[in-house]
This record gives C-alpha cells, sequence and structure tokens, in this order.
C-alpha cells in the first residue's frame, strides 16, 4: 500500500481550522496529519492536538528565522504539505524552498482586499464592516513570500448586511472555513 500524504499543521491560536483538518483526515488511510506545529507557547492549538493524538511542538521565532530546526523537524516527521491554520508569522524563505508549492494558507477575505501583514481575524473583519462591503468570504492560496499574495486556489463568499458586526461577519466566515478548507486541501494535494 502508498505510505499517506502527510500534513503538518502551523498555528498561532486557538486552532479550530487545525482541529476541523483534522478531523476531516482522521479516518482517512491515504492522508495523515502528521504533526502540528505552534509558535505561541499558551496557543489553545496545543490542546486540541493532545486531543486528537496529534504530535504538538512549540517553536519560537529563533527556530524559525534564525536556524533550520522547524524544516528539521518537518523533514524528521516526513511532511509533505504545510497547511496554515492561524498561523500569522510569514513563512521562512527555507521553509518555501523545501515546500514549493506545498504550503496552504486560509485568509478570512477575499484577496486581494483586506491581505497584509496585521490583517488577520478580528482586523480584517472590522475592517469589512467599517467599509460597508456588501459582501466578504475566505481565499484559500499557495504562500509565497508575501502576505496573502501567492496563488488563489479557490474562494468562497458570504453576503455583508448593514446589520452585521465583526462578530457576526466572524461566525459567516468560520462557517465557510469550516466547509471548504478540509475539502481544498484534500483536492489540493492529490492533484
Amino acid at each position: 500500500m502508498k505510505n499517506p500524504i502527510r500534513l503538518a499543521i502551523l498555528g498561532s491560536g486557538n486552532g479550530t481550522n487545525a482541529q476541523q483538518i483534522s478531523e476531516y483526515f482522521i479516518a482517512r488511510t491515504d492522508v495523515e496529519v502528521c504533526c502540528i506545529i505552534y509558535n505561541k507557547r499558551d496557543a489553545y492549538i496545543a490542546e486540541r492536538a493532545k486531543n486528537l493524538g496529534i504530535e504538538a511542538r512549540y517553536f519560537g521565532r529563533k527556530d524559525f528565522y534564525e536556524t533550520t530546526t522547524v524544516l528539521d523537524y518537518l523533514r524528521a516527521k516526513k511532511a509533505d504539505w504545510v497547511i496554515l491554520a492561524g498561523f500569522l508569522w510569514l513563512v521562512p524563505e527555507n521553509m518555501l524552498e523545501a515546500y514549493p508549492n506545498r504550503i496552504i494558507n486560509i485568509h478570512p477575505a477575499l484577496l486581494p482586499k483586506y491581505g497584509g501583514k496585521g490583517m488577520y481575524g478580528h482586523h480584517v473583519h472590522e475592517a469589512v464592516v467599517a467599509a460597508h462591503e456588501k459582501e466578504t468570504g475566505i481565499t484559500i492560496h499557495i504562500v509565497d513570500n508575501h502576505y496573502d499574495q501567492g496563488t488563489t486556489l479557490f474562494q468562497a463568499r458570504c453576503k455583508v448586511t448593514p446589520d452585521d458586526t465583526p462578530e457576526s461577519v466572524a461566525a459567516k466566515i468560520h462557517l465557510l472555513e469550516k466547509e471548504y478548507f478540509p475539502r481544498v486541501i484534500d483536492e489540493t494535494i492529490h492533484r
């Protein structure tokens, strides 16, 4: 039997997307989440990984940008793809070189709108509401060496009404993420 495609998930926070991705693939034999890497010591994503029985490791800024520690770990785990699920740092050049066109991210807006450094989570939803946008959504894309500028793989849209708040927009976005992110990952890694 062929070895499964191995996914490494990187996150910085709560880990809901990491959990949804992991649960989507949990019963599969062709895909395996081999590890979850996080960069905030108190990130709840580590607890989610533990509950799912997935190895989780913390790495700090120095590990990512001044050494090959993270890349060495990914290689030791035999990761085939890297999935960003709420990971807030720019991916280091050595990882981009090691995983060309094999790092996937999700952004809570319709890129190129509301992307770039500092535009994540509630910052995006606040900007969308403040601009009186009529729609927003998610963008799933390949990661390059700029924030939120890689090749778009998929977008899903939802309406924004005059009554929406950043919190209600966030709830709509979470539904889109849950519905589409694991599926688009699945389709992309099997191309």
